[in-house]
């Protein structure tokens, strides 16, 4: 399965966050750079994304495997400022974009997390993150990132 194929290498990333998810007053949104490099594993099944946040002072790594028996994707992420593997965020692609859901909390909340991934050529994609406080009826966009490639990963 080659669905995340398409982020195989280097990018430049413009992110952008709310500075204060699922508050009363969501804040503002922050820009930042996050230049990741993403390496195939497992023939195709797998990936790491890896990503320093130069004005966040941190790093983090995304790791995808597909679970070859439903063939669902599986996305995990760890990053510097917790050192915690986050839940797992399960879905897979229709086309050139990818739906992921999973349970998490925040704030001490328990939260719906959602992940979009958007092929939009040979070299942009968009990653989009949203988090629901009220079962998924809702949603409040909180994490965007606009990719544009930089270079290819020899594999």
């Amino acid at each position: 399965m080659d669905d995340f194929d398409f982020l195989h290498g280097s990018w430049d990333v413009a992110g952008r966050r709310l500075t204060a998810p699922l508050a009363s007053d969501p804040g503002t949104w922050a820009e930042f750079p996050a230049p990741p490099v993403v390496r195939p594993l497992f023939g195709g099944a797998g990936n790491t994304h890896e990503v320093t946040f130069p004005a966040l002072d941190r790093q983090g790594v995304a790791l995808r495997l597909l679970d070859r028996e439903p063939e669902r994707w599986s996305l995990r992420w760890p990053d510097s400022r917790t050192g915690r593997l986050d839940p797992p965020v399960t879905g897979g692609f229709t086309g050139d974009r990818g739906d992921f859901h999973g349970e998490d909390s925040h704030d001490g909340r328990p939260i719906r997390v959602y992940f979009a991934r958007h092929r939009l050529g040979p070299d942009t994609a968009r990653r989009e993150q949203a988090f629901s406080a009220d079962g998924g009826r809702s949603r409040e966009f909180n994490w965007i990132m606009d990719l544009a490639r930089t270079g290819q990963v020899a594999v």
